[in-house]
């Protein structure tokens, strides 16, 4: 397809944003170009120094935003409010539309100091961009509605960080995604009593974000598509193992795609105890919590539409939350599990069974879903014998593959997985002699599983 620039956000007027400049970094050197999403937009003949020119250096695309814009919000900060946040170390580039049509948005992360810095250096650690490149190949490869690491460039800068060994190397990253309005955009305008922008932005969302023609009663027909989006993305990531590990209000996109990725963490059991945070010391975020947190967000958006909207009519709204989660964690676990669904109730009995069993810790998640696709053990381990997957064994009998199991990544000795421990073994050989064959064979083994899933 041909480049399909947009400039969809002007409409919303300069209330909602700072027009920014980025920084000028010493060096641009391509780490990670994805070729794959660039072709979804029309940008994958670019060359390498065409491609750096536009994501190192941030030359305008004609017909998009001619500026850079640091884009205002508020937020709840693991349940604290905070007025005082916005794109600090980011902004949004350009706007296009996709293949699909849909109006998608280049943001960045790592690209200078804004209005929003606070105390911040406005950069990213080349590990943090390396992190964030591998958290959005797996999700998207399990299913997760996830925006796209599209470009990841070493900068030369010399970073300082507590959280990593320092000086550390630096990188601008580009995620492309359907749009960054967030809980917190609108949260901020409900702060400032700004009524006028609520229904500026709730209409900007309806009919740029989810292409509907706002009806009688936007705020209600937006806040029904936010609570059906989040739910199943908890659901989603439940079912792919996934802690994002900071669920605040203004992480949260009002398209229901997962962003902005810090401290994740995949757990390796279903436990419901793990976090991914080292701060997050109350397990707020937890594993098992995150239905809960999203939840509460999709609340906070509900008191923040109520100052446009009837609360009883948010209200219903709200309530269909849990419903909506429960289904589709259960059609999410099949899914994975490469079955078919036989009716809602066996459906939920045999999800029960399965989380059940792997609740209690003896086997890996990632192990369980690679040995059972299609719902034939295709594995000897002996913790499959144990009393406790009995359940699960007896319901999974009744059920048809959905699924075949012809791709070679089947075959396999190990599923392919992103633990901890993986992520920090990729970044030691280029931290230690800029050695990214890891990181290269890591990315292509990852799609490789998403070719098998699909």
């Amino acid at each position: 397809m041909d480049f399909s620039p947009q400039a969809r956000i002007l409409s919303l007027g300069d209330t909602f944003y700072d027009r920014v400049a980025p920084a000028d970094f010493p060096q641009a050197i391509l780490r990670f170009r994805n070729d794959r999403a660039a072709a979804e937009v029309g940008l994958e003949g670019l060359s390498d120094a065409e491609w750096i020119d536009r994501f190192a250096r941030f030359r305008p695309f004609e017909g998009s935003l001619p500026q850079p814009l640091a884009l205002r919000y508020h937020g709840h900060q693991f349940r604290h409010y905070n007025p005082d946040i916005g794109d600090g170390r980011g902004f949004t580039f350009a706007q296009m539309r996709d293949a699909d049509g849909r109006l998608m948005d280049f943001g960045t992360k790592g690209s200078g100091q804004t209005p929003w810095s606070r105390f911040g250096d406005g950069r990213l650690t080349l590990k943090g961009g390396v992190r964030e490149v591998l958290a959005t190949e797996m999700l998207e490869a399990l299913g997760v509605n996830t925006s796209r690491s599209f470009s990841l460039i070493e900068t030369g800068e010399s970073l300082h960080r507590g959280d990593e060994a320092s000086p550390t190397r630096s990188s601008v990253l580009v995620r492309l995604s359907h749009g960054h309005i967030r809980i917190g955009s609108f949260q901020r305008l409900a702060t400032l009593q700004d009524d006028a922008g609520l229904e500026a932005l709730t209409r900007y969302a309806l009919a740029e974000l989810y292409g509907e023609e706002p009806g009688a009663d936007p705020a209600i027909q937006l806040y029904a598509r936010v609570v059906d989006r989040t739910a199943r993305l908890a659901a989603s990531y439940m079912v792919a193992g996934f802690v994002h590990g900071v669920l605040n209000s203004d992480n949260i996109n009002v398209t229901g795609e997962s962003f902005d990725y810090g401290p994740w963490r995949w757990t390796p059991y279903w436990d419901g105890t793990f976090t991914a945070a080292y701060f997050d010391q109350n397990g707020l975020y937890a594993f098992g919590r995150q239905a809960q947190a999203i939840h509460w967000d999709v609340a906070q958006l509900a008191i923040a539409l109520s100052r446009i909207a009837e609360v009883d009519a948010l209200a219903a709204q709200l309530d269909r939350f849990p419903a909506i989660y429960e289904a589709a964690l259960v059609a999410g676990l099949l899914r994975r599990l490469g079955v078919e669904p036989q009716g809602e109730a066996e459906d939920v009995a045999l999800a029960d069974t399965m989380v059940r069993a792997l609740q209690q810790c003896t086997v890996t998640i990632d192990r369980f879903f690679f040995d059972w696709r299609g719902g034939t053990r295709r594995n000897a381990l002996p913790a499959y014998d144990h009393p406790v997957f009995q359940p699960f064994v007896e319901a999974i009998a009744g059920y048809q593959p959905a699924a075949t199991t012809d791709h070679p990544y089947w075959s396999d000795a190990e599923p392919c997985s992103m633990h901890i421990e993986e992520v920090e073994a990729i970044w030691a050989p280029i931290a230690e002699r800029d050695d990214w064959s890891a990181f290269t064979d890591k990315v292509a083994a990852i799609r490789r599983m998403g070719a098998a899933l699909a």
